[in-house]
């Protein structure tokens, strides 16, 4: 027995000791990667020496191998934290000078970039105002400060239900008596208020002292005839009475003819129904549009639109079947029925005025239940602030806005290598690309074979601390047991001198 054998295998549990140690050491550390202390065998080479003869010399260290096993994944509810789970590093760029990492912990520079807490910049692709990403080049990822540009409504899409069962916007009916003799009327009184056939024409036409005909110009259905008696009422359609008095004389005629109700939007009682909205301008100037829905007849409804403290006008009348389905719009501005209505509102804050609206009401309903809103809707916005970003499992960056808006700012990349125990490391988690890792595999998040991405959370270190400590307390019998060689070698040297 020599002494270059216990040397050697002094030198090698010290230098497993030293990988365990710093494993122990770092096990706390975000991302980073445990070592493993891989160990070859020693001959002594020797052409003459035969090869059932050859006795080994020592060993050696042949490479500590970094296992890039998964840690754990812990939220810390932290936006610029990102873990990876699966393949992959994050990009970083020391001046272009790129690194490679597995620690996700990132904050914002004074300059907008986000780096790392040395300062190197995260790599990524870079978004357009318009939240599209360019996928040309990796670039240091940015989160912009600047207000998010507002944008003018042009529509509002309305679904509500309309009462069937709401009376009609009519007054009471006017009454024309055309007498020769003594007839006069006490007036016409409505009975079933939400009746459509209280907006037909009737004419009453007597064809002797006693007897009268009922023709209705709308509907035929409602025609009728009956026996004349002086104050008592005679029915008109299924809505309304009118009351005459006197004696009649054949060919006397009674027309009575529906009273609209002139709306007045500062008045409830003209309309049945109101909804609004705020829209915004081309300078993100917001007004509120309020909506107004007259019930004129069966399935017919007038609609009026306007500005808060402006005027409302009539802009269209939505017709719907006996089923409650809307069957089209006639709009005041063109002669085609549509489900949508074109108006126009004023703008006093130097934006282009007027301001083209139009008001879809494609899926509004004119059921028998209560007059409300099931959608409603428009597709601008005022400018926003940038209040928060998130980081999403494929890298997109996407940022909030105080308008309630959301955009793209750009997307974490990840490079994976194929052997990435080539890969160098640096030190405060920092790896570089050699020959042996081969080149960088840049891709985004979750394609080919890169992992994924969770924002507000960290990869734990992957050193398993009780695995550590067993192989601590192995490597420790392997230094005594290798102490232990040199020793007896010693014990044999002492009996030779001794002879």
């Amino acid at each position: 027995m020599g002494y270059q054998q216990g040397l050697s295998g002094l030198g090698a549990a010290s230098s497993d000791l030293d990988v365990i140690g710093n494993n122990i050491a770092n096990s706390d550390t975000i991302g980073f990667k445990s070592g493993t202390a891989v160990f070859a065998d020693m001959y002594a080479n020797s052409v003459a020496t035969a090869v059932n003869n050859q006795i080994g010399i020592g060993t050696q260290l042949a490479e500590v191998q970094q296992q890039f096993s998964q840690g754990t994944i812990n939220t810390t509810g932290q936006a610029l934290d990102v873990a990876i789970n699966g393949n992959g590093f994050f990009q970083m760029s020391n001046n272009g000078s790129l690194t490679y990492s597995r620690n996700g912990v990132f904050q914002l520079s004074n300059t907008g970039n986000i780096v790392n807490s040395q300062g190197l910049d995260l790599m990524g692709y870079a978004a357009n105002s318009s939240g599209i990403i360019n996928s040309a080049q990796t670039v240091p990822l940015t989160v912009p400060t600047t207000n998010i540009a507002p944008t003018e409504t042009t529509s509002i899409t309305a679904q509500l239900n309309l009462d069937a069962q709401d009376s009609l916007m009519l007054g009471t009916p006017a009454v024309n008596v055309t007498t020769t003799g003594t007839l006069a009327s006490s007036g016409a009184t409505i009975t079933t208020a939400s009746a459509g056939s209280n907006n037909d024409d009737y004419t009453i036409a007597f064809t002797s002292p006693t007897a009268y005909t009922v023709t209705d110009a709308d509907n035929a259905a409602n025609d009728s005839s009956g026996t004349y008696t002086a104050g008592t009422a005679i029915t008109l359609g299924n809505g309304q009475t009118v009351t005459l008095t006197g004696t009649a004389v054949a060919g006397d005629t009674v027309a009575v003819t529906p009273t609209p109700t002139t709306f007045d939007a500062s008045n409830s009682s003209t309309y049945n129904y109101s909804t609004s909205t705020q829209v915004y301008d081309s300078l993100g100037g917001s007004q509120t549009v309020n909506m107004y829905f007259a019930k004129t007849g069966s399935g017919a409804w007038d609609v009026y639109a306007g500005v808060s403290g402006g005027t409302a006008s009539l802009v269209g009348t939505a017709n719907f079947s006996t089923s409650g389905a809307l069957t089209g719009i006639t709009s005041v501005a063109a002669t085609t029925s549509t489900d949508s209505i074109a108006f126009t509102i004023p703008n006093t804050d130097g934006s282009g005025t007027p301001q083209p609206l139009t008001l879809d009401l494609a899926g509004t309903t004119q059921f028998g239940s209560t007059d409300g809103v099931n959608n409603l809707q428009q597709n601008g916005f005022a400018a926003g602030q940038l209040t928060s970003f998130t980081v999403g499992t494929t890298g997109i960056l996407t940022g909030n806005y105080s308008n309630g808006q959301t955009a793209s700012l750009g997307q974490v990349v990840l490079a994976n290598f194929n052997d990435p125990n080539g890969l160098v490391d640096l030190g405060n988690n920092e790896y570089a690309q050699t020959a042996a890792s081969g080149a960088a595999q840049i891709s985004t998040p979750g394609s080919t074979n890169h992992g994924t991405l969770q924002g507000g959370a960290v990869e734990d270190s992957n050193v398993d601390l009780t695995n550590e400590l067993v192989n601590l307390i192995t490597a420790q019998r392997d230094y005594q047991a290798n102490a232990q060689t040199i020793k007896t070698q010693q014990t044999v040297d002492q009996t030779l001198i001794n002879m």
